[in-house]
């Protein structure tokens, strides 16, 4: 919600859809670090993966996207991962970041998240 907002300048953040929208072409980095809590135990022999990506204008498969993957640990609910670089973006096109969960066990991102983006240069 915005009222939780710390630090919130510019307009290519939307709060509501979750999106950065790069005001000038150029070279950004950005960063995104959650906050997750595992709600249900996670089975053996299954996936235990969790990927978090930032990706532009919701084309992960491609190249023009920042990853990280972590393995869930079968000890503790509550865990950090985070993802950071830099990316080019074009005037108009956006950047989100996605959770990709392999284990399958329901996941809740939680408050105290946050996701950046910082224009470096043109």
């Amino acid at each position: 919600p915005e009222r939780e907002v710390i630090f919130h300048r510019g307009s290519g953040l939307n709060l509501t859809s979750g999106k950065y929208t790069a005001p000038v072409s150029g070279y950004y980095t950005f960063t995104a670090k959650l906050h997750i809590v595992c709600r249900a135990p996670r089975r053996k022999g299954r996936g235990n993966r969790l990927r978090v990506l930032i990706c532009v204008q919701s084309r992960c498969r491609h190249n023009s996207n920042l990853e990280t993957v972590s393995r869930l640990e079968s000890g503790g609910d509550l865990f950090t991962i985070s993802v950071t670089g830099v990316l080019y973006l074009q005037a108009g096109q956006y950047a989100s970041v996605f959770v990709d969960n392999t284990a399958g066990s329901p996941l809740t991102v939680q408050r105290g998240s946050d996701f950046s983006a910082v224009l470096l240069g043109v």
